[in-house]
């Protein structure tokens, strides 16, 4: 059976978000949440957040060289996520900007598997290209360009760059297409002029990494056959599809190949499930030698042992 050992020597370089989370244990979904009350949880912990700041911790902690660039303000929430990242042994890449304010957000996880966040994040919504500091690709295998919805300059050329810099240094490259902020809370063509800049990203994408839900509202597709036909119709390579009690998932050569969830008996982590998933078939993927299904399982173990708790992967700050 493969173990963890199989990450050891993976370099990963990632831009993304990071910002202060503060999680709830899981709570029961219901009305009771939108009425005047108080709901009792059995802990609240404030972490690093941040899908390309977790998955810089995660890559990390399963033994990769990790390198993470990001933008924070020049305020202390900004300085303890750094630390809280050099902890770990993530090489950082970060940006300390004086004009904008660390972000934080509030996670409430609920005891059905769902999560909602509720964010300000100044500096993430801020990151531009020039934000960035290109010698972290020196060397590495594979750039993960994480929460690519949040930034309007990054949407508007930066990401295109980065990527393409990416691809001239022969590093593999994934794109992970997380839920857009403003689905459904602006404008039809605002949304349709955001997707058709990501879309033109997609010749330069090796993986593209989302869960059913996100990659089928992305592809303005109803199923899942139509979906994967037209991510690979604009020049993805391959998609990783987080898909919640199903499994995992991966779609290459035409081939679609899904592994089953392993077994949880708790829950502990619910946020940040699908990046650790990605993060894994990241380090996983210039690993010819091992098939996809293997790697599907054994992203699934290591997944489930972060929801049981098993995995101290996200620090308290």
């Amino acid at each position: 059976m493969l173990d963890e050992t199989v990450f050891r020597g993976s370099k990963l370089c990632i831009v993304g978000s990071i910002c202060r989370d503060v999680k709830t244990a899981p709570l029961a979904p219901g009305d009771h949440l939108f009425r005047d009350g108080e709901t009792p949880t059995d802990f609240i912990v404030e972490t690093i957040g941040g899908g390309g700041a977790n998955s810089a911790l995660f890559a990390a902690g399963l033994g990769a060289e990790t390198r993470f660039a990001g933008k924070v303000g020049e305020d202390s929430v900004g300085a303890q996520l750094e630390q809280a990242l050099l902890r770990r042994g993530v090489r950082s890449f970060v940006r300390r900007d004086p004009t904008v304010r660390t972000g934080s957000s509030v996670a409430l996880s609920f005891n059905t598997g769902s999560r909602h966040f509720i964010s300000s994040q100044p500096n993430n919504y801020s990151l531009d290209f020039a934000d960035l500091d290109l010698s972290m690709l020196a060397g590495a295998d594979h750039l993960l360009r994480a929460d690519v919805w949040f930034s309007e300059p990054m949407l508007n050329g930066g990401n295109a760059q980065l990527l393409q810099a990416a691809r001239d240094r022969g590093l593999a490259v994934s794109l992970d297409l997380n839920w857009d902020p403003l689905w459904g809370s602006t404008d039809t063509a605002r949304i349709a002029a955001r997707k058709e800049s990501v879309r033109r990203l997609l010749p330069l994408v090796t993986l593209v990494h989302g869960n059913v839900r996100e990659l089928n509202l992305f592809a303005d597709s109803t199923d899942l056959p139509t979906m994967l036909a037209r991510l690979t119709s604009w020049g993805a390579k391959a998609v990783v599809i987080h898909m919640g009690a199903e499994g995992a998932g991966c779609y290459t050569g035409g081939k679609l190949t899904v592994e089953p969830c392993a077994p949880v008996n708790q829950f502990v982590n619910t946020a940040g499930t699908g990046d650790l998933l990605s993060v894994c078939m990241m380090l996983l993927h210039a690993r010819q030698e091992i098939s996809i299904a293997d790697k599907l399982r054994l992203s699934n173990r290591v997944v489930a042992e972060f929801i049981e708790g098993q995995r101290d992967l996200l620090p308290p700050l």
